[in-house]
């Protein structure tokens, strides 16, 4: 496995990150052990990057496959919280369901600029708190979005920036993929440590994963790619990939673990999801039922979060 500096923070991570939503209740909802098993594989293998949030529900997982494996990778998790008080119950949550003293890193959850950072600011004046106290090592914001990029390079507050970026500029909210690198590369320059995201679309991109997969990791700028994992021959053939490798067996198997997004048959098309749906992939059509628009979903599985009787599955 090969490790790099994340930024200034004084961590040293895995090129490849273990996008931990996968395995848990709003994808593939693994059962405690199985789940926790896939981490233990992964940490095995070298993968000593987690990444978690607190809308993901899968610290028991993480907890599970420390106590296992005895093996403390560095961990990022993250919260929509903007208040003081919401933060800092997010953060004791955090470390009380996962069985740790500190998380290596805290984010703000999905920033998409300077105005949002700053109506965000008393959450972050939390983490700064929590951070004097040893609770927290670095602090970071996710995002969607150029802006939120290019805010958090200007913020000295904010060290790790997790942005989006694919090669088919998938789910950008604001701007293209040259755009999105542009700013990605200049928060390099300011020193901040950078993780991306959604390197396959969300599964949007299966037919040509590797070839999005190497063009990331390739932009020497970017420290480590998080990507989304549930069982050990996707984390075989990610770290192939890193490496450089082309595993056409592997290749063959995970192709066809394609993932979808899976709306219940008890849907009561309440539009819940569709309200806090990003990107527009939801609709109720003529019937009053629920459906997706699949050249706009990106299978990340937030919605199913917001639907009051579970209806939501990516699978």
């Amino acid at each position: 496995m090969i490790y790099r500096p994340l930024g200034r923070t004084g961590l040293l991570v895995s090129r490849l990150c273990m996008g931990v939503l996968t395995i848990g209740p709003l994808q593939n909802n693994l059962p405690l052990q199985a789940g926790a098993e896939v981490l233990v594989y992964a940490l095995r293998a070298g993968i000593n990057f987690f990444d978690t949030a607190k809308i993901y529900q899968t610290y028991p997982y993480i907890k599970k496959a420390m106590e296992i494996s005895g093996i403390r990778p560095v961990i990022c998790s993250k919260s929509y919280d903007y208040t003081y008080a919401g933060m800092k119950q997010s953060l004791e949550e955090a470390l009380d369901e996962m069985g740790i003293s500190y998380i290596d890193i805290f984010m703000l959850h999905e920033q998409e600029s300077m105005l949002t950072l700053k109506g965000h600011w008393p959450a972050l004046e939390y983490l700064l708190e929590a951070k004097e106290k040893g609770l927290v090592k670095s602090i970071g914001i996710s995002t969607h979005s150029v802006q939120g990029v290019l805010a958090g390079a200007q913020t000295p507050e904010i060290e790790v920036i997790h942005p989006l970026i694919n090669i088919r500029g998938l789910g950008i909210l604001d701007g293209s993929r040259e755009q999105m690198l542009a700013a990605i590369r200049y928060a390099h320059l300011k020193g901040k440590g950078i993780y991306a995201m959604k390197v396959i679309g969300g599964g949007n991109l299966n037919r040509e994963a590797y070839t999005a997969f190497s063009y990331i990791a390739r932009i020497k700028e970017i420290d480590s790619l998080a990507i989304g994992m549930k069982s050990r021959a996707e984390i075989d053939l990610n770290i192939a990939w890193m490496q450089g490798r082309r595993e056409p067996e592997l290749e063959f198997q995970v192709k066809n673990q394609a993932k979808r997004l899976l709306i219940e048959s008890w849907c009561e098309a309440c539009g819940q999801c569709i309200e806090h749906c990003r990107y527009g992939a939801l609709q109720i059509n003529s019937a009053g039922v629920l459906e997706v628009k699949k050249d706009d979903c990106l299978l990340c599985g937030y919605c199913a979060s917001y639907c009051p009787n579970f209806c939501i599955k990516v699978v």
